[in-house]
């Protein structure tokens, strides 16, 4: 299995969900950045169980730094980062073992493993680990903001309900960092909490999209052909569990537009080029162009639901029925928007060290 993501800064995550520990380790920042751990802690608290609306496992992420930073300076050598997990309860799974979960990577895993993984909680599959992707993109997404860059990331839709599209960015972008339910329409909130607590009265769940906003970025970044800043940025969002698609800009809107509506004109602004619209979503031939980067991501409904589902018991061949127990979320889109934020931002420390250097992010 390769775990790990990046070739300038890479960062490999490790653990399962029962285990003892998750973590993560971050090879290739550069020796002197700041590491904030209230602003680690704060990404992870927007990740955590909220209400009847997730989970009711409530793991504390009481992280701990054991490698490559000292005074709260990276030292340029590797950052390893322990997350214990503490509230398992892992025989709710004890009877569950040899029956495939439908929509999980129960019957994949048993055939890459075969029958070695640790299928407690879905192991080393389950959402669980992104609380370690989110510690470690939180490092990066710090030194980010030290060099101007800033991002932020809205449920753009849940449950058949639409948040508005971004306005102000930077505002924007403030006020989503500030929020448990990442609405730019607080008046939203309580519709969608309710679709989901609809869904989950009758055992089962929804997904939504994703839209992140990148402000900042300076032009040039990325590659052409297969290591795109798309291409990058879209390996990595197919790494966060439930992810099943992603679009740039007007995305698959663009398809139904003529060239005349879909070419962003370009201008002159205070001296510098942009572009009048951002329909390609900041990014051109694969490279950053300097406008805002905005991506959207369909996150599908979590795959465990209280209602009987026809599957196969892999032991003994037969086909049964699955009433699934343990502890699970009816959504996972409103905790998932810390994870695509932290996600985005490995990816950025990763390319913009590639193009201009590591020493680039003091």
């Amino acid at each position: 299995m390769k775990n790990t993501f990046g070739t300038s800064v890479a960062v490999t995550i490790f653990g399962e969900s029962h285990g003892e520990y998750i973590g993560a380790v971050i090879d290739g920042l550069a020796p002197g950045l700041d590491v904030n751990e209230e602003y680690i802690n704060h990404m992870l608290f927007q990740r955590r169980p909220n209400g009847k609306i997730s989970t009711p496992r409530q793991e504390k992420d009481e992280f701990k730094i054991v490698s490559g930073v000292i005074s709260n300076k990276t030292t340029g050598t590797p950052i390893t980062i322990l997350i214990p997990n503490e509230n398992v309860k892992s025989g709710d799974y004890s009877e569950m073992r040899t029956v495939l979960r439908p929509s999980h990577a129960d019957y994949t895993a048993q055939c890459k493993y075969h029958g070695f993984q640790d299928s407690r909680g879905g192991g080393h599959f389950s959402g669980r680990i992104t609380a370690a992707l989110v510690a470690a993109g939180a490092i990066c997404r710090y030194a980010l903001e030290q060099k101007g860059i800033y991002m932020g990331t809205h449920i753009k839709k849940c449950a058949g309900v639409s948040d508005r599209d971004f306005g102000d960015l930077i505002s924007d972008i403030n006020a989503l960092n500030h929020k448990t339910f990442a609405v730019l329409d607080d008046c939203l909130t309580d519709e969608m909490s309710n679709k989901i607590l609809s869904a989950a009265s009758k055992g089962d769940s929804v997904g939504g999209v994703l839209e992140t906003a990148i402000c900042g970025m300076p032009e040039g970044v990325g590659e052409p052909w297969f290591d795109s800043l798309e291409s990058m940025l879209s390996h990595m969002m197919f790494s966060i569990p439930a992810v099943k698609g992603i679009e740039f800009g007007k995305g698959f809107d663009i398809a139904d537009m003529r060239g005349s509506e879909a070419n962003d004109s370009i201008g002159l602004e205070n001296g510098k080029i942009v572009t009048l619209t951002n329909n390609n979503g900041g990014i051109n031939g694969g490279i950053t162009n300097g406008m805002p980067i905005i991506f959207r991501t369909a996150i599908k409904p979590t795959p465990t639901i209280f209602q009987p589902q026809n599957t196969v018991d892999f032991k003994s061949m037969t086909q049964t029925v699955l009433e699934p127990k343990g502890r699970h979320d009816p959504a996972i889109v409103h905790r998932a928007r810390v994870v695509q934020d932290a996600a985005a931002a490995i990816v950025l420390c990763d390319v913009l060290s590639l193009r201009f250097g590591t020493d680039w992010l003091r």
